[in-house]
């Protein structure tokens, strides 16, 4: 269909909220459900034809800006909006006449962070082809039981990352003359793409169990990409750091919002840059929002860290993967007064759920922010299935627009994902407070069961970085023959510090309810870590069992 067929996105606060939902926490007391309190964001018809590009598409001006819409922080090479249009839509003809490329094929992406890889999304995009990221750094075992889970007809990769794709499999190169060919062919009509049609199947990160396929639709995107253009602000042209990778969904979502929103992205090494490199591309190219792990925003609190720099550009730091210490976050809004610290919280099931928008929600440290328009949520007790209310903390289930197709040849783990009114349970230990804010307290399945007791170790690992001897911590279950599991810390000591396990279990006790003392402790050099920065809690318990 034509893109300007296409009714931009608005944003409507009038929205009928019914007598039973409360207005100051988004509470509904008849379906024991909550709300979402931002203002309504207008989506096409789910019946329409149309893909995530199309709808991208649809939402650029004309003429099109003359700004960058990348920049490759390391060479400063830089794609404009026209260029950026007219490659991605040459490279879909060239993919369709060439590879022969279609509806439903799957291509298998395997590259760090580079200039050609929105061009690439967007045309298999337009194709209604399905597009399969995964993490360059992974072995080739790794990559063999990916490219099983997918199926892929295709492959793209780097020349440095092909050598680990299974031979089988047709490998085409990003860095390579006759891809660059593929970005100048002629333009041909897109495919009709329905918005129910799988456009990406994002691997689940595995800190928990086997990884796992998650198949999104385009409608999925469709509603970020209307969020993001709903959201935008007037005035100077964004421009956004990008260091998350783009196999990740928080890199790939946020890669789209920049072309909607019309925002130059800065894309960084796909998470091997270092801190200061970080910033000293924010300095150069004036970037008004950073998007960046935890570890980063910790970093940036330390008075050493961007010493002389210039940063009065940026306006907002978006962390998320993984939680944030709230003297972190502290540390970092006292550095940058003026700067929105937005903590969100999403599932690559189910994109983003939550965010905080504003400086004055930013000040809510611990919480992980307001769910997004079109998002429904409650709370339900895990033994009892009951749905709770406000403060009372359950898992996390979430319906809407954006959550997954499911997991792809995975039908176990798809009923056990959702409930029969198609709920996504998420796993996650959460509540909402009073005013509609989210707290995260743990993940279910990382709960320690110390005898009838359940403890959380995300709580004392809060506990324990406020001690300032320790860098990071992590805590796991550690199997007990009669409490059945003790909470083990994994610590990482700042450098010379002569901390000792002693003092560690003796300051967790003084602050805990005895079954939640930390009674074994290991000092390690470094706490494993996912690309997101999530805590890889697997890795951590397989070492824990290798001290018995």
């Amino acid at each position: 269909m034509a893109e300007n067929a296409v009714n931009p996105p608005s944003r409507s606060s009038s929205s009928t909220i019914p007598p039973s939902v409360d207005p100051r926490s988004g509470f509904d007391g008849v379906t024991k459900t909550f709300r979402s309190l931002r203002p309504a964001v207008t989506l096409p018809s789910p019946t329409m034809p149309l893909s995530a590009a199309s709808y991208a598409f649809s939402l650029l001006p004309s003429p099109l800006p003359s700004h960058p819409a990348i920049i490759d922080a390391t060479t400063g090479a830089a794609v404009s909006f026209p260029d950026l249009l007219s490659k991605s839509r040459s490279l879909a003809a060239s993919l369709r006449t060439h590879l022969g490329l279609s509806n439903g094929h799957v291509a298998f992406i395997l590259s760090p962070n580079r200039l050609e890889i929105p061009a690439l999304y967007l045309a298999l995009f337009s194709l209604g082809a399905v597009t399969a990221p995964a993490n360059p750094a992974s072995t080739p075992a790794e990559i063999a039981d990916l490219v099983r889970l997918s199926n892929p007809a295709v492959a793209f990769a780097v020349s440095s990352t092909a050598t680990a794709l299974p031979r089988h499999l047709p490998t085409f190169l990003l860095d390579s003359p006759e891809f660059h060919s593929f970005l100048t062919s002629t333009a041909t009509p897109a495919a009709e793409v329905r918005q129910s049609d799988v456009a990406v199947i994002l691997f689940s990160s595995g800190t928990t169990g086997r990884v796992k396929a998650v198949a999104l639709t385009h409608r999925s995107f469709i509603v970020a990409a209307a969020g993001f253009y709903a959201t935008r602000r007037e005035g100077r042209p964004e421009v956004t750091l990008l260091a998350a990778p783009m196999f990740h969904t928080m890199g790939f979502v946020l890669a789209l919002k920049g072309v909607v929103r019309l925002a130059t992205t800065v894309l960084m090494g796909g998470g091997r840059a270092g801190v200061v490199e970080m910033l000293q591309a924010a300095e150069q190219h004036k970037v008004t929002e950073i998007l960046a792990a935890p570890p980063v925003v910790v970093a940036m609190g330390r008075p050493e860290v961007a010493a002389g720099l210039d940063l009065s550009a940026l306006e907002r730091v978006v962390s998320g993967g993984a939680p944030l210490h709230p003297a972190a976050a502290e540390r970092l809004m006292a550095r940058f007064p003026r700067v929105e610290l937005s903590q969100g919280y999403g599932l690559t099931e189910a994109g983003g759920i939550s965010i905080l928008i504003g400086l004055d929600e930013c000040r809510n440290v611990r919480s992980a922010g307001r769910i997004h328009s079109n998002v429904e949520a409650k709370i339900v007790d895990s033994v009892t299935g009951e749905a709770l209310s406000v403060g009372q903390e359950g898992e996390l289930w979430v319906r809407g627009p954006a959550i997954m197709k499911g997991y792809v040849g995975d039908d176990e783990a798809n009923a056990s994902a959702f409930d029969s009114d198609g709920w996504l349970k998420t796993g996650d230990l959460c509540y909402f407070d009073h005013d509609g804010f989210l707290y995260i307290v743990d993940r279910l399945k990382e709960l320690i069961k110390y005898k009838a007791y359940q403890v959380a170790p995300a709580e004392l690992e809060l506990l324990l970085q406020s001690l300032p001897e320790i860098m990071e911590a992590a805590v796991v279950p550690y199997p007990h023959e009669e409490a059945g599991q003790i909470p083990m810390a994994f610590v990482v000591r700042q450098p010379g510090s002569n901390l000792s396990e002693a003092e560690i279990i003796d300051f967790v006790a003084k602050k805990v309810a005895p079954y939640k003392k930390i009674r074994k402790v290991a000092f390690v050099d470094s706490i494993p870590k996912s690309a997101s920065g999530k805590i890889l809690r697997k890795e951590l318990s397989k070492q824990a069992l290798s001290r018995l």
